[in-house]
């Protein structure tokens, strides 16, 4: 039922999601693809790949919502299928960006130290 309002401890207002496997398996593969692109020593992409291959797995073994939601343990699966729509963006934009470059020019002395 599009548009029924689900509501959590916390999180009021997400939309029941009617087939939340279907989407996670869509989401998590969408960002494996798109970490492609990212070289294989890039921190992102190996710990992103890592997880993402872990919960696909969970979502491919698990049918059972409520079990799901305790092994992933990130919240409920519609909070779930948020973070995997934020992930794949974050994931096109570090494509875009390419942070395991190297800087075009030296840091300002102290840039990375801290407190200061």
């Amino acid at each position: 039922m599009a548009g029924v309002l689900k509501k959590t401890t916390g999180l009021v207002g997400l939309a029941i999601s009617q087939n939340p496997h279907e989407r996670l398996k869509v989401l998590y593969t969408k960002i494996l693809a798109s970490l492609q692109v990212i070289p294989k020593d890039a921190a992102y992409r190996k710990y992103t790949e890592q997880i993402v291959n872990n919960r696909l797995d969970m979502v491919k073994s698990e049918p059972n919502i409520e079990n799901l939601e305790r092994k992933i343990n990130c919240g409920q699966i519609e909070e779930v299928i948020q973070q995997a729509e934020n992930e794949l963006s974050l994931s096109r934009k570090m494509a875009e960006w390419k942070p395991w470059e190297p800087l075009i020019e030296e840091a300002p002395e102290n840039q990375w130290k801290w407190p200061v």
